[in-house]
């Protein structure tokens, strides 16, 4: 066994994008010039393009200008959620954002990783839950596999790498939580 990251042995052919290359590169164009522009700030325009890739997105959704989003096809958005400016949607495998969600500024939801244990540096992919009323915020990191429970406030620039609790609000990296979320 080799104790060293040999990256030329990483192999991704396993991992399916859901989509053809032209869907991709249209994608990819789209994401640029629509879904990340500051020339388009409408809400409407950047919804009618990531319905049109696959996304479902419900009613009165915010989706502020800055936001990337690997693939549309894999993102779910409940009514009445607000995606902040320059939101990174990385997301190699599901992303469901329930109702009433609150993602802020700059944070990152990234359904992917490495293994770091591997000599190839395998990927590591898993979907995202970030139930209804939860808050990401400013400049926070939710990373694979968890799945941030009903009215959860994630503060700014922790980073979630287990699940949240309902109605907690947790900070740091890893994030723990600190107390209850009242809301009056």
């Amino acid at each position: 066994m080799s104790n060293k990251v040999d990256l030329s042995t990483f192999n991704n052919e396993c991992y399916k994008t859901g989509g053809s290359l032209f869907k991709r590169c249209l994608w990819f164009i789209l994401n640029k010039l629509v879904i990340r522009s500051y020339i388009l700030p409408s809400s409407s325009f950047k919804i009618f393009f990531l319905r049109l890739f696959g996304a479902t997105i419900g009613k009165s959704v915010v989706i502020r200008p800055g936001v990337n989003i690997k693939f549309p096809w894999r993102l779910t958005i409940g009514d009445n959620s607000w995606i902040g400016e320059n939101v990174w949607i990385d997301n190699l495998e599901s992303v469901q954002i329930g109702s009433n969600v609150c993602i802020s500024q700059g944070a990152l939801i990234l359904s992917g990783n490495h293994d770091y244990k591997s000599t190839s540096f395998d990927l590591l992919i898993a979907p995202i839950v970030l139930e209804e009323g939860v808050w990401i915020g400013a400049k926070a990191i939710v990373c694979q596999a968890v799945t941030i429970k009903s009215h959860a406030v994630l503060t700014t620039g922790s980073i979630a790498t287990s699940d949240l609790e309902p109605y907690s609000v947790c900070k740091g990296n890893p994030a723990k939580k600190y107390r209850e979320r009242i809301i009056k």
